[in-house]
């Protein structure tokens, strides 16, 4: 028993030893366990107080470039119809109501495709129905095909002032936006890339002479069509006032187009698939 009590009293200095070891192990000075220092709390409001006032101050130039653009729109399109007159005013809106209409109605077409593509037992049978069908529309449009059906024709004798190119132009534009479908220009058949020009003799349209008188022949809905020409300070009455020109204007229950035009190669334009 003293034995014991002489072993258990000698291997306490030697448990303090190990003790103390421990602890000078354990310290963070070694190294082992690297002190991470924390960023003073008065840094990091600052960062977060400048980050958001860089925020602010881009969506406050977003917002100052977008507001300028929308008040420099509002201020072209608001100049633009300011001087104009009551009747031209009338015509545009008129002009506006037609192509809406126009809209209106080829998206019905379309739809009404699109439901008897669905709807058919032979999908296939009725998709080359419409196809067909597309392809005398496009063949009609772009000049490719004859065309024939009620509308109107203009007879434009010239008088001792030349009649420019750009007076008639607006008036094949002006039979454009009353909706007519077909137009042609003497011998020629108009499309969308067509143009006429300034020559010594007189004209030139797509590339061919074109002399007084000028006939234009326009198929679509005839009283539109005669309306937009003979509205009073519109291009019929400029052309008989300014130009001295004689100017002749029929409705036809059928005016037929005979002249067409081949298919053309575009440079650039690419159709997407």
């Amino acid at each position: 028993m003293a034995r014991e009590q002489h072993e258990q009293h000698a291997a306490i200095p030697r448990y303090r030893r190990m003790n103390s070891k421990d602890k000078f192990n354990d310290t963070t000075d070694t190294g082992s366990f690297p002190i991470v220092r924390r960023k003073p709390p008065h840094a990091q409001k600052n960062n977060a107080r400048r980050a958001r006032m860089v925020s602010s101050v881009l969506v406050a130039l977003l917002c100052a470039l977008l507001g300028f653009g929308y008040v420099a729109q509002m201020r072209n399109t608001e100049s633009s119809y300011e001087s104009l007159t009551e009747d031209e005013l009338v015509r545009v809106l008129d002009e506006t109501s037609t192509q809406v209409d126009k809209l209106e109605q080829r998206r019905t077409e379309l739809s009404s495709q699109l439901q008897s593509i669905q709807s058919a037992a032979d999908k296939q049978e009725e998709a080359a129905r419409i196809a067909a069908q597309n392809q005398t529309t496009n063949g009609i449009l772009s000049g490719r095909l004859p065309a024939t059906g009620k509308g109107i024709t203009i007879t434009v004798t010239q008088g001792k002032t030349h009649v420019d190119a750009s007076t008639m132009f607006t008036l094949v534009e002006e039979l454009r936006n009353a909706g007519a479908e077909v137009i042609s220009f003497n011998s020629v058949r108009i499309v969308t890339s067509s143009y006429i020009k300034d020559t010594k003799s007189g004209l030139n349209v797509d590339g061919r002479t074109a002399s007084s008188p000028y006939t234009i022949k326009a198929i679509g809905n005839p009283e539109d069509l005669q309306n937009a020409i003979q509205i009073a300070g519109g291009v019929g009455s400029r052309l008989k006032v300014q130009y001295n020109a004689k100017v002749v204007l029929k409705q036809q229950e059928s005016v037929k187009i005979d002249e067409v035009r081949r298919s053309q190669t575009y440079k650039y334009a690419k159709t997407v698939e």
